[in-house]
């Protein structure tokens, strides 16, 4: 997308323009996450990767995770991680 705008060959005194649009890909799971199972008071990471670069939101069920002690996210470019730390029954 940041390549949109318009272009212009010039030689001498004359020249052509034109306007480039480009219509942005939609965001897909490249890798999708992975069903866990792990014991009690362990750490997991959970991790999917994207087509391309943006912002994801974390959550189970409805509710939206925010970072604490318990819940780390990272991302690095197409990849976004989960960690939550100190696993318990009711984190399932």
């Amino acid at each position: 997308e940041s390549d949109a705008g318009d272009y212009t060959c010039v030689c001498g005194d004359k020249q052509s323009t034109a306007s480039l649009t480009v219509h942005a890909l939609p965001v897909l799971f490249k890798e999708k996450l992975k069903n866990e199972e792990v014991q009690e008071g362990a750490s997991v990471s959970l991790r999917c990767e994207l087509t391309k670069a943006a912002p994801v939101q974390w959550k189970i069920g409805s509710k939206v995770l925010k970072a604490s002690d318990k819940y780390q996210t990272r991302q690095a470019g197409t990849t976004a991680e989960l960690v939550i730390h100190d696993l318990e029954v009711k984190d399932a």
